[in-house]
This record gives structure tokens, C-alpha cells and sequence, in this order.
């Protein structure tokens, strides 16, 4: 049983940067809207996605 689990390689979940770029398409379409507290808060989720894409990129680099 200890095989099988020695064989799964270390992933974090994904599609960080996918949902980043979701939620900047939100922040953009809902800027031209006129709805600035939505697009306010896409863009800030959009940028902690990113960063926690980043993050997540370099730890699996390192590793």
C-alpha cells in the first residue's frame, strides 16, 4: 500500500491561474458596467490567485 502512495506526485489542486483569469474578465466586464465595487473585488481576488499560482509554482519547481 505504501507503493501507491510514494507514486502520486505533490499537487496542489489547480486551475489557479485559470480562476485568475476568470475573475479578470469579471473585474473588466463588470469596470465597464460601471459596478467599481465588483470589479474592485475580482481584481483583488484575481491577484491572490496569482500569487498563490506563483507560489505554488515555485514550491513545485524546488521540490
Amino acid at each position: 500500500m505504501n507503493h501507491l502512495l510514494a507514486a502520486v506526485p505533490l499537487q496542489a489542486g489547480g486551475g489557479f491561474l485559470e480562476l485568475a483569469l476568470l475573475f479578470l474578465v469579471l473585474a473588466v466586464v463588470a469596470g465597464l458596467a460601471g459596478l467599481s465595487g465588483v470589479a474592485g473585488l475580482s481584481m483583488r481576488i484575481a491577484k491572490i490567485l496569482v500569487v498563490v499560482f506563483l507560489v505554488l509554482m515555485v514550491v513545485s519547481f524546488l521540490l
